[in-house]
């Protein structure tokens, strides 16, 4: 009986420890999308800027979440993304716009590559809603025209 009690404690604490670590994953993916976008915006050319004043904090707050986002500064265009907690932004102008999305789109190409890669070897991992027997990634699109505008 002992013995059996001990055993289930294990495999209950095996599984708490599971779910922990699924709710971690969750938690620390996004912050991690987010640091890889900060470093391909830094690697192309992106500067950042500390933000300062009240009026540029109010001026941040309007900048989409995790977007580049494009705006005019003294009748010239820039591309700025803040960070997380939107204490600083990234600078940049059309030729680091480019290479950023340049490097995304090699990062997602990569990405794709390395999903179906797994996909072949058996193993595949699922990410948002799938459909049929190969797991095809399904998007979710408004309208009608290409699932897929990087391609």
């Amino acid at each position: 009986m002992k013995k059996n009690l001990l055993t289930f404690a294990n495999i209950l604490g095996g599984v708490a420890l599971v779910c922990v670590m699924a709710v971690c994953q969750t938690a620390n993916g996004s912050a991690m999308a987010t640091s890889q976008k900060e470093m391909l915006l830094s690697q192309a050319g992106f500067k950042t800027k500390t933000v300062t004043t009240p009026k540029q904090q109010q001026q941040v707050s309007q900048l989409a979440e995790n977007k580049v986002s494009a705006v005019k500064y003294k009748g010239k265009l820039y591309y700025v993304y803040p960070t997380g907690k939107k204490d600083q932004i990234f600078v940049g102008k059309q030729a680091q716009f480019d290479a950023y999305k340049q490097a995304l789109q090699a990062q997602q190409a990569n990405q794709k590559a390395n999903q179906r890669a797994q996909m072949l070897t058996g193993s595949p991992e699922r990410v948002g809603e799938t459909a049929g027997p190969r797991h095809i990634t399904v998007q979710v699109f408004d309208g009608f025209g290409p699932l897929d505008p990087m391609d």
